[in-house]
């Protein structure tokens, strides 16, 4: 994993990781919306979460952003699967060529726009959260 982390990114993550105890892997705050991702170290997702996702509002309150978690997976099927949930995944397909690797995910014909997201948001950060941990240059909804 090869990317730097900005001084703010730095902040949420230790304030998130004090507020709920789980290990942080990244933190993304895209530029549009007004939100954070914060990617967690495999099996810490529900204790970022917290009972009633009691740590995501607080951490919401604090931040004045919507909080989204995803746990991190070193299978990149699996890892790109859990960042389009809830849509209805019916495969992941990676496919090597002309030096790119693209990541083919097929969903279920209703929840494309689940899977895209509002505006893109969705798509957007599984393609940069999917070429920051796995090298997947592009990320494709059929």
């Amino acid at each position: 994993m090869g990317f730097k982390l900005s001084a703010e990114q730095i902040q949420y993550i230790a304030m998130f990781e004090n507020l709920t105890g789980a290990t942080v892997v990244d933190c993304v705050v895209p530029e549009k919306g007004n939100r954070a991702v914060f990617v967690v170290k495999r099996g810490d997702i529900s204790m970022a979460i917290g009972r009633g996702g009691f740590n995501v509002k607080k951490a919401s309150s604090l931040l004045h952003r919507d909080i989204e978690v995803v746990e991190y997976v070193d299978d990149p099927k699996e890892f790109i699967s859990k960042m389009v949930l809830p849509a209805r995944i019916q495969g992941v397909r990676i496919v090597e060529g002309n030096g790119k690797k693209t990541a083919y995910v097929s969903v279920h014909p209703h929840d494309r726009g689940i899977a895209i997201g509002r505006d893109g948001a969705t798509i957007q950060k599984v393609k940069l959260l999917s070429k920051r941990h796995h090298s997947i240059d592009d990320v494709i909804i059929v």
